[in-house]
């Protein structure tokens, strides 16, 4: 389980994971080899997945979002891991949710333009295979959007 140690040297580097070792451990208020062993644990222990660019797909001219709400044939065996497979497949995808309920997964899909989003749309995702449904709903702002942990 975590300290209070680790919850500080956490804080610090998920709001600045690019600071070298030596600055995240002052900041943190450790040694640079306590901050080191330390991030290398929970390294190991899988609390600390990756450190990451994020980039802004805005910025590269990608200005349509939608998300597609998908319900599946449950009748056909594998129809889920065929659909995912595909569903990957296609690079403007660029992020799958699976669900229980009346929908069973959701695909995050960005496109340059409405023209760009309806050319993907017709060719790469009606053919998705086993869909029993589908629902397109227009991103038109992202109010919140936080990988910071309450630490």
């Amino acid at each position: 389980m975590l300290d209070d140690t680790d919850r500080r040297i956490l804080r610090h580097y998920q709001h600045a994971p690019e600071l070298g070792l030596s600055d995240l451990a002052a900041r943190a208020g450790v040694t640079p080899a306590t901050c080191a062993r330390r991030l290398e644990r929970m390294r190991a222990a899988g609390l600390i997945r990756a450190v990451r660019a994020v980039i802004d797909w805005r910025a590269l001219g990608y200005e349509v979002e939608v998300s597609l709400r998908v319900s599946l044939d449950k009748s056909v065996p594998h129809a889920f891991d065929a659909f995912v497979a595909a569903a990957r497949q296609v690079p403007e995808v660029v992020e799958i949710q699976t669900f229980l309920g009346r929908v069973d997964l959701r695909l995050s899909v960005i496109a340059r333009d409405m023209a760009h989003y309806q050319e993907i749309y017709r060719n790469a995702i009606l053919p998705l295979p086993h869909m029993d449904d589908l629902e397109a709903l227009m991103h038109v702002a992202r109010i919140k959007s936080e990988e910071v942990l309450p630490l």
